[in-house]
């Protein structure tokens, strides 16, 4: 059909709006709409007139020519769905201009003046920018809190008490949210952005790859997360027992597997509501990819651990059984994400990050299974998940933030300008760049949002410490110095990944919560030593 503009029934589809924001228009680049209908009124005059049903027939030429590029594009036309520059040259030139040189000319012309909008970023204001995280923000750290709180509980368990290598599984497995759910998240943020969801085929093809992958991860992790915590509890102590060590590795992997698979369905749930709402899912997905993941994990391997402990005397091969299941899925799940391109590169690849994340947070875990065995630091536990969890969430913002904009505006191996050069910090707050606001943002959040935790936690008669005025200024201090550090090592991990032609989705999250929760653990152990000595040494709330 012809529409009063002059479109033609086989010229250009609309171009799809995707993930634009209803909710925050302004984020739209300004003049965008109006340059794209001035561009087809324009063309539109210039082709072949309509015959008396309202048909415009195409040159044969041209017919020939939108076949063969039709074909050429079938893999990337519906992936590709946010990028026009392939598509509105072809069918809207006039017959007389494509002939020889002069067609070609005209063509590369109108390609090159094309590809600028197609290219942008929709801009987003600070307030928008802040109301779209704060939700999630608060959500993910509600649910650190709640985590806290368990673990908490937990610590009074048989199996927690006798078996205390537990305590250092639970960095490296709460970790999980930052190797896979998180990198999950980023990747299928930044999939969205630049249109490779666009087709129903492509889009769970990608998930089902994504999961499937994520399912052997967790497995992997996991077993080598509850060998980590043997070795380091048995290097200072000098003592293993083989069934303890069993029952680490059967609660490690079931752990990792069940909460991976939980968490995976949330995640691609967010991502996908996101990109029907209009939300840019950088924004939001990797938070809530942590509000219930920290909790789900802990409660889990709380759950399993006790239970495998009250089987260890009366039926001992439980453990056994329990660990050689889930280990004997991995084979499947390794065959499913081979399927899919994208999976089968990160099944031969991606594991550089996770395992090194997963030991950077097992050396945290160490620190403190050390620390809860000192009774005067007894009050470390409800806190730790909530410093380590909150640090991790904002950094991840911020790196999946980046990494978008670099796939947006740069080719693999090159930087912006504003990048190039010795890295300092003031660049990650102050600089040229497109993301020194967003730090802004996250850096601004973390005074008030650990305030709300802190008092939720107060509210809830949990922990060990009373809420002083010096014990407040001493851990939001600490929290101040962690977040800040992990921005700026974000700022500079992230462009030099993708300088060395690493895609920063899949490797930059799991070490950034790493250090996260390695930078967390070892402040507070510290802020607590130091309230510690100076005499605040109340201990007694919560008992």
């Amino acid at each position: 059909k012809t529409t009063a503009g002059g479109w033609s029934s086989l010229s250009l589809k609309p171009v799809p709006t995707g993930w634009i924001p209803s909710l925050f228009q302004t984020m739209v680049p300004t003049g965008y709409t109006k340059l794209q209908e001035e561009r087809g009124l324009a063309m539109a005059d210039l082709g072949p007139k309509p015959d008396g049903n309202g048909y415009r027939p195409d040159p044969p030429h041209l017919e020939v020519r939108r076949h063969s590029d039709r074909v050429a594009r079938t893999s990337v036309s519906l992936s590709d769905g946010g990028d026009v520059r392939y598509s509105e040259t072809e069918p809207m030139l006039p017959e007389g201009t494509v002939s020889g040189e002069e067609g070609d000319a005209e063509e590369k012309e109108e390609e090159e003046s094309q590809r600028p909008p197609t290219r942008n970023m929709p801009k987003e204001s600070p307030l928008a920018m802040a109301l779209q995280i704060v939700v999630p923000f608060l959500l993910a750290g509600f649910g650190t809190v709640s985590a806290g709180m368990v673990l908490d509980i937990v610590q009074h368990w048989d199996a927690f008490k006798y078996i205390t290598e537990i305590f250092i599984l639970v960095p490296a497995l709460l970790g999980l949210k930052g190797n896979l759910e998180m990198t999950l998240a980023s990747r299928l943020s930044t999939a969205v952005n630049v249109g490779k969801m666009d087709s129903p085929i492509e889009k769970w093809n990608l998930i089902i790859g994504n999961l499937a992958l994520k399912q052997v991860q967790a497995t992997v992790v996991g077993f080598l997360a509850a060998v980590a915590a043997v070795v380091l509890g048995w290097i200072p102590e000098g003592k293993f027992q083989m069934s303890h060590a069993v029952l680490l590795c059967s609660a490690s992997v079931a752990t990792a597997f069940i909460a991976s698979m939980l968490q995976g369905f949330i995640m691609v749930g967010v991502i996908v509501g996101s990109k029907k709402t209009g939300i840019n899912p950088d924004n939001v997905a990797t938070p809530i990819a942590a509000s219930f993941g920290d909790l789900i994990t802990l409660a889990i391997l709380a759950w399993i651990s006790q239970g495998l402990y009250n089987c260890l005397d009366s039926h001992p091969y439980v453990s056994s059984l329990v660990c050689a299941f889930f280990l004997s899925l991995t084979p499947v799940w390794m065959v499913i994400s081979s399927k899919h391109p994208a999976s089968r590169t990160l099944l031969y690849s991606g594991w550089e990050p996770v395992i090194t994340a997963m030991v950077i947070s097992s050396i945290g875990g160490l620190i403190l299974d050390k620390t809860v065995s000192d009774p005067n630091l007894a009050g470390i536990v409800v806190y730790t998940p909530v410093i380590n969890g909150i640090g991790g969430n904002l950094v991840a913002i911020q790196s999946s933030r980046i990494s978008t904009h670099l796939h947006f505006h740069s080719a693999p191996g090159e930087v912006p300008e504003e990048a190039k050069g010795c890295y300092y910090p003031c660049r990650t707050f102050y600089g040229t760049g497109a993301n020194h606001r967003s730090a802004q943002v996250l850096l601004l959040l973390v005074l008030p949002g650990h305030l709300i935790f802190l008092y939720t936690i107060h509210l809830m008669k949990s922990g060990h410490t009373t809420l002083t005025p010096i014990f407040m200024t001493v851990y939001l201090a600490a929290a101040l110095l962690q977040v800040f550090l992990l921005l700026c090592i974000a700022d500079w991990m992230v462009y030099s990944m993708w300088r060395s032609g690493k895609d920063p989705d899949s490797f930059s999250i799991p070490y950034l919560t790493a250090l996260g929760d390695l930078l967390g653990t070892a402040l507070l152990a510290l802020s607590f030593q130091f309230l510690w000595y100076i005499g605040d040494q109340d201990s007694d709330v919560g008992d």
